[in-house]
């Protein structure tokens, strides 16, 4: 099934406000220490879901649009749910050196800083 070429634009661009950590930050981020620290492993695998999902984002953030896969525009979607349940989940108090904050990194956010660009919903006006 091929999506709406609007609701792919759609997706990408909150992908895109979401993501404001750029390539070299979360390839830098995934050396870390604190990367490592975080995140869910799947019996079997060595790495982490995030740490799998940051390699993808990677992937994803040097792709040209119209090289992007009906695959990719689903992790895109993903990634986008994951950050969303996420930050509605915000501890309280400082999070600059949190398990929360590395866990967003892992998959493209960094929660201290603000997202890209408008919101969707102040978008149309």
């Amino acid at each position: 099934m091929h999506a709406d070429p609007a609701q792919l634009a759609a997706i990408r661009a909150e992908f895109r406000r979401l993501t404001n950590l750029t390539a070299g930050e979360l390839s830098a981020f995934l050396d870390t220490p604190e990367s490592h620290k975080v995140g869910t492993t799947r019996r079997g695998e060595a790495e982490s879901v995030g740490r799998q999902s940051a390699r993808r984002i990677l992937a994803i953030l040097t792709t040209p649009d119209d090289g992007l896969t009906e695959a990719d525009h689903d992790h895109m979607r993903k990634v986008v749910a994951f950050r969303r349940r996420h930050l509605a989940q915000r501890p309280f108090g400082d999070v600059s050196r949190s398990r929360w904050r590395w866990s967003l990194m892992n998959w493209g956010h960094d929660p201290t800083r603000p997202p890209r660009g408008p919101t969707p919903q102040n978008q149309a006006s």
